[in-house]
């Protein structure tokens, strides 16, 4: 789990580190309020998205399914600054095998919810969706702004990074692979 204190501390001694003043009124909660952040941003580190993962059967499915825009926030692990952007999830159901709509959204959250890279957490995305439901195609398109590219660096603000991830059909049909592309494309 999160230790706060060990948390509560750093913040603290970066503070110092940094010339602040740690103990002026403005800063004295702060070390507490990024401790109780923390534990929210990383909870990811300590679920198993599985446990979020519900599938039904509806034999009648067998049709391209896609949420698309579901929002996404993380931190990327080399610097700990956010990044933010939308994903957008597709799968083709297997014999009927299908995923809740909210546990899509539900599985991006929690993977995102960890220090984090955009291309591993696109194809983290689309290989949790593949363990929980073995669908004949996943396609999942992560899009996002990174503050490490916007306020330190290259400063670049609104410069995008666009991440795709493809499973089985999506992967190696070209008519299945477009026409989902098509579709989170909204064309």
């Amino acid at each position: 789990m999160i230790d706060k204190e060990k948390i509560k501390k750093a913040v603290y001694d970066i503070l110092e580190a940094i010339g602040e003043d740690p103990n002026r009124e403005g800063l004295l909660e702060t070390p507490d309020r990024v401790a109780r952040m923390y534990e929210e941003i990383f909870s990811g580190l300590h679920t198993d998205v599985m446990d979020v993962i519900k599938t039904f059967k509806e034999d009648e499915h067998q049709e391209i399914v896609i949420v698309k825009d579901i929002p996404m926030y993380s931190m990327c692990e080399h610097h700990l600054l956010p990044f933010m952007g939308v994903a957008h999830v597709a799968y083709l159901p297997r014999k009927g095998t299908i995923l809740g709509l909210s546990k899509l959204a539900r599985i991006v959250d929690v993977l995102a919810k960890k220090p984090q890279l955009q291309e591993r957490l696109t194809s983290e995305i689309a290989d949790t969706i593949v363990k929980a439901a073995n669908p004949l195609g996943v396609a999942v398109v992560v899009e996002a702004e990174h503050l490490c590219m916007t306020m330190r660096g290259i400063k670049k603000p609104g410069a995008k990074t666009v991440t795709s991830a493809l499973r089985g059909l999506f992967k190696t049909d070209q008519r299945s692979r477009e026409e989902v592309m098509l579709l989170i494309n909204g064309k």
